[in-house]
């Protein structure tokens, strides 16, 4: 703890980074009060919603009937993370003014394709708990556990990197250090998350929501100003490279741009804590929903991402070299301590209402998929060892996360990769809802396919050279289809989305082929998409059954009910 560059300061520290830099630090009373009074707030307001005799269904989705107001503060909340804040600084500071843009622009698009597929799966699904669970009724075993343990990888480091966030954070505006700061954090989610579940999640991000937007507005212009305004970018102008300075950058769409949009239609599909929103929101309010988080995503990510930008600008160097300290270190530097105690508290939040969404996910996975569907017998599960299941999932998940925290990995990193992955699955899962013919083994194989392909690409396992990088240009060409066609078909339907996707592919392929191969996040994502949806499709478009979708409500609901008797069921339906 002893660091001679820490000098006593008022009421906190001031500290000296090595590029002389001062910056001012919270004191650690006064850390402690926000931790108490933040999540001592929010595990409050969860033993106030909680119930004496919790449900499973409850624990999982509320009851499928969340309003407007809360759900569509969830959404923006468990959109807008502590990661996705830091990554966007990241992305500011690594490729200049149109990395924020690229990063938050993107992703609030992305929310806004998920709905109309939203509305099908609901549709489909109207008591689902799970998208593996939905994917069990349709196809079988193997598909299910395969979405619900991508899920459990993709929970566990979104874990991770929201845990990284707080660790950072801590590290830099307190005395505290980063190992102390993760488990502060980790304890006051996992309080808080654990009595009431997903409830819990979805009410108590609104109130973070509100107090995050707020000190968004606040804060972003203060530092402006503080750091010198426009004049900055003159003045700083020669720190920027000729890429960095340029807006429609290049190497800022194919590094960040590009992947991302891959990625992040690839999380809006195949992650839990998205579809447990989904499930949980009343069916006619799905659209407003998501438009509304739309909004709010693009304008607080791109806002905060700016502080990455001006740091570029500023010269300011990474403390201890870790772009994860960017951002606290920007609003350390130029904030007085009131709004240094806002900041703080609008970062926890932000890490916080993930986190505790991640948690409701991982824990409605093993309740449902693992325990409601492969443990207990057909029709047999129990709602009081399903809500154990949920709680001790909750504990080792965080544990998990703890783990994996430790090693301080590159959050931008964590997020594409995660995102790159679940890009093998976004085919199949999509087919599932609208095409009768795709079968079980079709959905299993065109995703381990996708995943073994994808996963040598995207470390470099395989040497590109020659006519090999060639190949993977032309399947990531074919990717690019995919990708386009997806994200026309929700909106415009089958027709339009092949026109599309094939006018995509065709309008890129003479700009792409011979050097895409050199961008091997994105190349590896595009493989993804296209091995998966080349190989669904071959496998099933000549199958002469056609599922009937009906089958799914009858082989999907509450698992509350099922435990009651007839009489019971019926009163607590009317209810």
């Amino acid at each position: 703890m002893d660091d001679p560059r820490r000098l006593t300061g008022r009421g906190g520290e001031e500290n000296v980074v090595d590029d002389g830099v001062e910056f001012y630090q919270l004191g650690a009373w006064t850390v402690v009060a926000l931790f108490v009074l933040f999540y001592g707030g929010t595990f409050l307001m969860s033993a106030f919603i909680g119930k004496k005799n919790e449900n499973a269904d409850g624990y999982m989705t509320a009851g499928n009937k969340i309003g407007f107001g809360v759900s569509a503060a969830s959404m923006t909340a468990t959109w807008i993370w502590a990661s996705s804040m830091y990554a966007s600084a990241t992305s500011g500071y690594t490729y200049g003014i149109s990395g924020p843009i690229h990063y938050g622009l993107w992703g609030a698009l992305m929310i806004l394709f998920i709905y109309p597929f939203g509305r099908r799966i609901r549709k489909v699904a109207p008591k689902a708990h799970t998208l593996a669970e939905v994917m069990r009724a349709r196809h079988g075993k193997s598909s299910q556990l395969m979405l619900a343990g991508s899920n459990v990888v993709g929970s566990v480091i979104s874990l991770t990197s929201n845990f990284i966030a707080g660790g950072a954070l801590v590290a830099l505006l307190s005395p505290f250090n980063f190992q102390q700061g993760i488990v502060a954090v980790a304890a006051g989610v996992l309080l808080y998350t654990l009595w009431s579940g997903f409830r819990a999640s979805v009410l108590t991000d609104f109130t973070q929501v509100v107090a995050m937007l707020g000190a968004v507005v606040i804060i972003i212009p203060v530092v402006f100003i503080a750091a010198g305004g426009p004049g900055m970018f003159e003045s700083g102008a020669a720190n920027l490279t000729a890429e960095q300075s340029n807006f429609f950058s290049s190497e800022a769409f194919l590094n960040q741009g590009a992947p991302y949009i891959a990625a992040v239609l690839a999380y809006a599909i195949g992650n839990q804590t998205i579809a447990q929103r989904l499930f949980a929101v009343r069916e006619d309010l799905i659209k407003k929903t998501f438009v509304t988080a739309t909004i709010g995503y693009g304008a607080t990510v791109i806002g905060i991402g700016m502080l990455g930008v001006m740091a570029l600008y500023l010269g300011i160097n990474p403390a201890e070299g870790d772009l994860n300290n960017l951002i606290p270190q920007m609003a350390s530097t130029y904030l007085g301590p009131i709004l240094l105690g806002v900041f703080f508290i609008m970062i926890l939040g932000s890490l916080s209402s993930t986190a505790d969404s991640d948690l409701s996910a991982l824990s409605a996975i093993m309740m449902a998929d693992v325990y409601g569907q492969n443990v207990a017998r057909k029709g047999k599960a129990n709602p009081k060892t399903m809500l154990l299941i949920g709680r001790i999932s909750m504990v080792v998940a965080t544990a998990a996360g703890l783990y994996f925290a430790s090693g301080r990995m590159n959050i931008l990193d964590l997020l594409v990769f995660v995102g790159a992955l679940w890009g093998a699955l976004v085919f199949p899962v999509l087919a599932s809802f609208y095409w009768k013919k795709v079968t079980n083994k079709a959905f299993t194989v065109s995703v381990l396919a996708a995943l073994a392909v994808f996963i040598p690409v995207r470390f470099g396992w395989i040497s590109m050279d020659g006519a090999t990088g060639y190949v993977f240009d032309a399947i990531s060409v074919v990717g690019i289809g995919v990708v386009l066609g997806l994200m026309a078909f929700g909106f415009f339907g089958l027709r339009p989305a092949l026109g599309v996707g094939v006018a995509g592919a065709v309008l890129s392929a003479p700009f792409v082929m011979g050097f895409l191969h050199d961008y091997e996040v994105l190349t590896g994502s595009l493989v993804a998409y296209a091995v998966s949806t080349v190989l669904c499709y071959l496998m099933s478009f000549r199958n002469k059954e056609e599922f009937d979708f009906a089958l799914i409500q009858q082989r999907i609901g509450d698992y509350d009910q099922r435990s009651m008797q007839p009489a019971e069921a019926a009163a607590a339906a009317r209810s």
